[in-house]
């Protein structure tokens, strides 16, 4: 049996039984669904019945599912059966993106730990936004994410940390050096799993992987050119060490959201055990 990690601290049990729930037993990988984007892009296509597409995505076996607060309220019993997916909950809000522009760069704590775990969530992520233009904001982000770090711990909830290279100084920018960075920063902030982009190429991925000591997972980000090329990133991506991707709408969006599902799925569990922990 492959461990998602060696045994953990007396002090995060909590935590670390929480997060081992997110990997298949056998591969020690996880494959999950993010439907969180309506928190800030609002309804796009195919997930503007938000119930209705949470009911689809549980049916496609995921290991975990990324949802705000309020689908989780709203949606929980979807949840509610031995062998759900875990439901992964957003913590925070980021003003950046074309569809805020001119609004500024802003960021907020939505949802503490504490919230997450009354509500059902196996793990709660938060954004560290690498490439805002205002270095208090940056600061601020990283001051929130290790406060909410020492909470989740305390109370015995993972936390994940989505790193992202967004904001006016870096726009557009998947430099491996710059996510490299952040992901080292994130993990010695006390993110227990962190969830980045694609570099674009195997061996600048792996450089992020092999730096950063905890599990790395890539984000599915735009909606890609083709089903191929998902499959390929995915392919590019477990063969640099990462352990599981978070996608969303190369999922729901997809022309067969249950045939990608499970194409991604055996890609992630028969990619052998590249970046085992030590």
């Amino acid at each position: 049996m492959i461990r998602w990690r060696e045994e953990g601290m007396p002090e995060m049990a909590g935590a670390t039984i929480r997060a081992g729930r997110l990997f298949d037993q056998d591969s020690g990988k996880t494959f999950i669904a993010a439907i969180d984007h309506g928190l800030v892009t609002g309804a796009r296509a195919g997930s503007e019945d938000l119930v209705g597409a949470l009911k689809r995505l549980v049916s496609y076996q995921p290991e975990g599912i990324l949802l705000s607060a309020g689908a989780l309220r709203r949606a929980g019993h979807l949840f509610a059966f031995h062998g759900a997916p875990t439901p992964i909950i957003r913590g925070d809000f980021l003003l950046v993106g074309e569809r805020v522009q001119g609004l500024g760069e802003h960021y907020r704590i939505l949802c503490s730990p504490q919230e997450a775990a009354t509500l059902g969530a196996g793990a709660l992520i938060l954004f560290l936004a690498v490439g805002v233009e205002d270095g208090a904001m940056l600061a601020d982000n990283a001051q929130e994410i290790a406060r909410a770090a020492a909470e989740a711990h305390r109370i015995g909830i993972p936390l994940i940390i989505e790193v992202v290279p967004w904001g006016e100084r870096l726009p557009g920018n998947r430099d491996g050096e710059v996510i490299r960075w952040g992901c080292r920063m994130a993990a010695e902030l006390g993110g227990d799993l962190i969830k980045t982009e694609y570099t674009g190429d195997r061996e600048s991925m792996t450089k992020v992987v092999q730096s950063c000591p905890v599990p790395v997972l890539i984000l599915g980000g735009p909606r890609v050119e083709s089903e191929e090329e998902l499959l390929q990133i995915t392919r590019e991506a477990m063969e640099a060490g990462v352990r599981g991707v978070v996608y969303g709408r190369n999922i729901w969006q997809a022309e067969d959201p249950q045939r990608i599902s499970s194409s991604i799925r055996r890609i992630v569990h028969s990619s052998g055990n590249h970046g085992e922990p030590a």
